[in-house]
């Protein structure tokens, strides 16, 4: 028995032994990846901005060694200090240029993204949730963004904070976005946007919020009566103009091939009426005599 017993709490501490062993391994490399993920998205924004007056990029040196070195970068927080895990990029005013950060989908567990005051340019990735996925603060005001709002923007379901002003977006503002249950601020202000707007269920959007976009309409701004009565005004416009065209070419077809045929039939009609006048008198004046004819 106690052999027995023995070796079962042998058996028993070997089992705990390799669990202990295993789960420790897994968490580390569990943290080491997320380390190396969040790094190389650093990384590619260093990469990807150009930086004139040196505010970030001086900072960002990835030759330093230690766990979570990197959280002590210009604009950086981390969660914790020892997963390393990126939190929050801030990189607010310092006249960066380029375009959207790519590598940005690299940063799994970021929350908070501000890139504004800046000069960035190009377009709004069009799958951005993906790249973005638990972002609950995206700010990119003040930059040069153009093209449309992409509508995946409303599949970051935990946004709370959502500002587009001061850029050069164009088209429509997506009404996805006015599902989005956790949104509190929004704008869209200082751009070319046109259309009606969402109508948000939770947020209290003023129309501060899309001001100097003159084709917005609807919510707190200007009914979009406007488009309908537009809408119909063009249709009558082009149904009175198709009308006018179809009756022009009605009459020049008319003209054109029926009234000639009538001109013709008419002096065909002159003609046949001269020439039997001329054989009825070339008749009569055979009947009449010679002298008589003479005489005439």
């Amino acid at each position: 028995m106690n052999a027995c017993i023995q070796m079962a709490l042998k058996n028993i501490i070997i089992i705990f032994l390799f669990s202990t062993f295993f789960w420790s391994l897994l968490g580390v490399f569990t943290l080491s990846d997320g380390g190396d993920s969040d790094i190389s998205c650093l990384k590619s924004i260093k990469e990807s901005l150009e930086d004139p007056f040196n505010r970030f990029k001086s900072s960002w040196n990835f030759d330093e060694v230690g766990e979570g070195f990197h959280c002590g970068f210009t604009g950086v927080s981390c969660w914790n200090s020892v997963e390393g895990k990126v939190g929050s990029i801030q990189l607010y005013n310092m006249n960066l240029k380029g375009q959207f950060p790519q590598g940005i989908e690299n940063c799994k567990y970021l929350l908070v993204l501000d890139l504004s005051f800046n000069k960035l340019s190009g377009a709004i990735p069009s799958d951005i949730s993906t790249r973005l996925p638990y972002v609950t603060s995206l700010s990119l005001s003040r930059n040069n963004f153009s093209g449309e709002i992409p509508t995946d923007i409303a599949n970051c379901v935990y946004l709370n904070f959502l500002k587009l002003d001061h850029n050069r977006l164009t088209g429509q503002i997506p009404q996805q976005l006015g599902q989005l249950t956790r949104i509190k601020a929004f704008t869209v202000a200082n751009n070319f946007l046109s259309g009606p707007v969402p109508i948000f269920t939770v947020a209290n959007v003023t129309k501060e919020s899309y001001v100097n976009n003159s084709g917005l309409c609807g919510g707190p701004l200007e009914p979009c009566k406007e488009l309908g009565r537009k809408s119909d005004e063009t249709f009558k416009s082009g149904f009175i103009v198709g009308y006018a065209v179809s009756a022009v070419s009605v009459v020049t077809i008319f003209r054109s091939y029926c009234v000639p045929w009538e001109q013709m039939k008419k002096r065909k009609r002159m003609t046949l009426k001269k020439n039997n006048k001329r054989k009825e008198a070339h008749k009569v004046t055979k009947l009449l005599p010679s002298k008589l004819q003479w005489k005439s």
